[in-house]
């Protein structure tokens, strides 16, 4: 179903969770298949998404090369409505909006939650992080009530559902991401898998492998650069290359609809993503 760009928001009340960090890569892997992708940042202080592709547009002008990239604007405003205009303006000339949202309660970062085509939730493999969607028995760690958050996007994505219908609207999907998981001790992974699954079949959404936490990603912050960028990159250890593919995994996993219109994908650093 096709009505405009694919609204893709990566959402979290809490911070901490790489939510930023895991936009950015999404946003250029999407580049890198020939999309055409805007990136909106509603965290008017941090500005770390679109901090992040300033430092890329300065690094390709500083080296003079060429790479897959996105507009990248902040919206600094408090009006829904102003966010609204500013996403139909975007609509003609990309296939996807990216949004990154601040890691607090914000009116707007639950505006365009609900507003979402795919909604991403990147939460760490803990308990802590988990109580954003729903909170736990402490003795049996059974499910014991949905999150004000979860409840928020539940009903969100039971109005779309008629929107579906009614407006030729496309359905919400909301993808959990577990990312960090790597640093979990194992009993307490496989009490979040159980939890995970037992909400994800309440709410309707999905799990999805995400990025582990790794040095390389606050190192490529000052150059704008991705793992994905992989001939600017240096030499890269095995690790990196884990990394590499977690991400190709996770880009998988998100199921974006790539516009048949979309330009010849830069294959060449994306084996494996497409």
């Amino acid at each position: 179903m096709s009505n405009g760009p694919h609204r893709i928001v990566f959402a979290n009340e809490k911070g901490g969770t790489g939510k930023s960090t895991t936009a950015v890569h999404v946003a250029v892997a999407l580049a890198y298949q020939g999309a055409r992708v805007a990136t909106i940042d509603l965290d008017a202080r941090q500005r770390t998404m679109h901090r992040y592709f300033e430092n890329r547009a300065e690094t390709m002008k500083r080296r003079n090369i060429a790479l897959p990239s996105a507009s990248f604007g902040v919206y600094g405003h408090d009006s829904a409505a102003g966010l609204d205009d500013l996403t139909a303006q975007l609509s003609d000339g990309h296939d996807f909006i990216v949004f990154d949202t601040p890691g607090r309660d914000d009116p707007l970062a639950r505006h365009v939650a609900t507003q979402a085509d795919t909604l991403v939730t990147p939460l760490n493999d803990s308990f802590v992080d988990f109580d954003l969607i729903g909170q736990v028995d402490a003795e049996t760690f059974k499910v014991r009530r949905l999150s004000f958050y979860a409840e928020l996007i539940w009903e969100a994505r039971k109005k779309r559902a008629m929107a579906t219908i009614q407006d030729a609207r496309r359905e919400m999907d909301w993808v959990v991401v577990r990312n960090r998981t790597g640093y979990t001790e194992a009993r307490n992974q496989r009490r979040i898998d159980q939890a995970l699954t037992e909400l994800s079949k309440r709410v309707g959404f999905r799990v999805a492998s995400g990025l582990s936490e790794r040095v390389i990603y606050r190192e490529l912050f000052p150059s704008g650069l991705t793992l994905l960028d992989k001939g600017h990159l240096g030499e890269l250890g095995t690790s990196h290359l884990v990394a590499r593919q977690e991400l190709r995994t996770l880009v998988a996993g998100l199921n974006l609809p790539m516009p048949s219109s979309a330009a010849q994908p830069v294959q060449a650093e994306l084996d494996g993503v497409a």
